[in-house]
């Protein structure tokens, strides 16, 4: 018999935005040991995909429906500036999106929400709303995600192929050029077996 033997269970508490997994540890003649950890997800569907910017315990491939990806919200900041603006991704209303979620423990969320906060919302372009999300394994977990806010001036909706190419080939922020911006999310997509067609004819135009 090993010294040693930790068995993990995991509690559904998806309906309060978070999950609570057992640890429980039995070594050889001793009482078993039961230990908590509370975690939270976030999903991600742009740039948190290849740049998430935090400590997380897992991640997995995830669903997310009654939303989709879209290059719908004119950047400012971080690619492009309020002269010459640039184009950045947001989850629209209809249809679903594949992205990421990543698993973050509860002692870590508070620091994690707020550089969420700062990162994603300086211009509160974005609904920070809770959505329900399928995992690669076929869990739903409740996750943190950031919706474009129809009523906000950097709303750009859905727009034309060619008014996209060129506010992305114009845009430069504090967090660089535009077009990096889209190259890296559409790689990191295919990387993922992701496919967003829209978004491959917009990255065969820029990487020409």
């Amino acid at each position: 018999m090993p010294s040693r033997l930790s068995l993990v269970f995991r509690v559904d508490g998806s309906h309060l935005g978070h999950h609570l997994t057992l640890v429980v540890t039995i070594r050889h003649g001793n009482a078993p040991e039961i230990g908590q950890i509370m975690t939270h997800w976030v999903f991600g569907y742009g740039s948190l995909i290849w740049r998430p910017g935090f400590d997380f315990l897992s991640s997995s491939p995830a669903l997310l429906r009654g939303l989709h990806r879209q290059l719908c919200i004119y950047s400012f900041t971080h690619r492009g500036t309020e002269e010459q603006p640039g184009l950045v991704f947001g989850l629209d209303r209809g249809g679903a999106c594949r992205g990421m979620a990543f698993e973050v423990e509860g002692q870590k969320w508070e620091e994690t929400h707020a550089y969420l906060r700062e990162r994603e919302q300086g211009n509160d372009v974005y609904k920070e709303v809770w959505r329900n999300v399928v995992l690669g394994d076929g869990r739903a977990v409740k996750a943190l995600t950031f919706v474009a806010d129809p009523s906000h001036k950097q709303y750009a909706g859905r727009l034309p192929h060619e008014d996209q190419l060129r506010l992305v080939k114009q845009g430069v922020g504090m967090s660089g050029a535009n077009p990096e911006y889209v190259i890296n999310t559409y790689e990191h997509l295919l990387e993922l077996n992701i496919k967003d067609h829209g978004l491959k004819a917009l990255y065969d135009a820029l990487v020409v």
